[in-house]
């Protein structure tokens, strides 16, 4: 028998995509359920996409959590693809924010990613294969005004996929960063045309990202041919942010 170690040729695999209820999230859970994964979700509120299991769950609790990951694992088996996507803003500028409006964007964004890589690793180390990877942004390296807690969040989660890999590169498991740009989503097209307008001013492909451009990044870096990928940002921005 081959071996079948992060081979989704061979069966599918349990994908566990955070707030898959919209936007980037929606997209990559999607793109799983096409190509055959099993696959689940840790969300809050709103419609999900057909044919993906969704737990209700709370990123700043442990306990919510491990519960939903106790759920997931007794419906779909142990998780072998985690994407923490959740994420929330508190755009403020400096001089204005609260401790309260940078403790929650941290609480979410990074700590909610770090809680569910903890929870997901158990299953991934007694798997000895596993796949993690970190929806980080442009922001996160390029910076933003009024956005000092949203891209100490962002950038924070390079650490954390680089530490996870020397930890965990050993056990067949890799962390990896995907960093998008402006993505078209109901909230860019809400925008005023000329601000629109300047944003892709600044982007070298002079447009926004389609979701599922940043979905099939993801599915690469969970694949078996990225198997040799790890602790890497990659960055899915139209040039946006490149160098940063």
């Amino acid at each position: 028998m081959p071996e079948t170690s992060d081979n989704s040729s061979v069966q599918p695999r349990v994908v566990l995509v955070t707030g898959a209820n919209r936007g980037i999230g929606r997209a990559i859970a999607e793109r799983f359920v096409a190509a055959g994964d099993r696959v689940a979700t840790i969300y809050r509120s709103g419609e999900l996409p057909e044919g993906v299991f969704g737990v209700v769950g709370d990123m700043r609790d442990t306990a919510s959590v491990d519960a939903a990951f106790t759920a997931v694992e007794a419906e779909l088996g142990p998780v072998e693809v985690l994407v923490a996507n959740a994420g929330v803003t508190r755009d403020q500028l400096l001089m204005r924010m609260t401790d309260e409006e940078f403790d929650e964007v941290l609480d979410v964004n990074l700590k909610g990613a770090f809680r569910c890589a903890r929870r997901a690793a158990k299953g991934m180390i007694r798997l000895r294969r596993g796949r993690i990877v970190l929806i980080s942004s442009v922001v996160g390296l390029y910076g933003g005004a009024g956005q000092v807690n949203y891209a100490a969040s962002k950038s924070a989660l390079v650490g954390v996929a680089r530490s996870i890999t020397r930890e965990l590169g050993g056990r067949g498991i890799t962390a990896n960063v995907v960093a998008p740009g402006f993505i078209d989503t109901d909230m860019t097209r809400a925008l005023p045309d000329a601000t629109q307008a300047s944003y892709k001013a600044a982007i070298p492909a002079g447009r926004f990202a389609q979701p599922d451009e940043v979905a099939a990044a993801v599915e690469f870096l969970a694949s078996p041919a990225a198997a040799y990928i790890s602790g890497a940002v990659l960055p899915v921005d139209g040039g946006l942010g490149m160098g940063h």
